[in-house]
């Protein structure tokens, strides 16, 4: 186990060919790992509420389109309406069950949405039917209540549905509530 190199040296052979790191090394490689995933998860959070944003925004395009496309046929005379009313659907489950086309003899309907898309930002039951994750904003009801109560309640809605909103409290990455989408 010892080697005599030289009468005044003796050294130990067993760990000369042993390699490895010391613990002040694994600490440093640690730490550096640590910082760079706190820098990483804010990151990912923000990308995860990025995505949700596209989302949203491409729900409320489409409804508000398949609204303004209901209005479009109404006001053409595609769809029967009374002469007071407004033109806008009275609810967003009517843009998919559809609409008698008046001018079709064979009586077909007008479809306007495949469905209802959900709310992204939606934190209410998670099986709450898609049209029940929306503000309707609707005529003969203001935008907010004077009395607190959630205006597109079951039963609160006024007449013809002419926009939706978000019914989350939270703001986006541009400052902007999803509210004010």
């Amino acid at each position: 186990m010892f080697r005599v190199t030289r009468p005044d040296r003796v050294r130990r052979t067993d760990r000369a060919g042993q390699r490895g790191f010391t613990l002040i090394e694994l600490v440093v490689t640690l730490a550096l790992v640590g910082i760079l995933a706190l820098a990483i998860v804010p990151f990912s959070q923000l990308i995860v509420q990025r995505e949700k944003e596209q989302q949203l925004s491409a729900a409320l395009r489409e409804i508000r389109t398949a609204l303004d496309a209901y209005k479009e046929a109404s006001d053409t005379g595609l769809i029967e309406r009374e002469a007071d009313a407004s033109g806008y659907p009275p609810s967003l489950t009517v843009l998919v069950d559809g609409v008698k086309n008046v001018k079709d003899p064979k009586g077909g309907l007008l479809m306007f949405l495949r469905r209802v898309p959900r709310d992204p930002f939606f934190t209410g039951e998670p099986d709450a039917p898609p049209e029940d994750t929306w503000n309707a904003r609707a005529f003969g009801e203001p935008p907010a209540r004077a009395d607190g109560a959630d205006p597109s309640a079951p039963g609160t809605a006024g007449k013809d549905v002419f926009d939706v909103t978000s019914k989350s409290d939270r703001v986006g990455i541009n400052g902007v509530p999803y509210r004010q989408w």
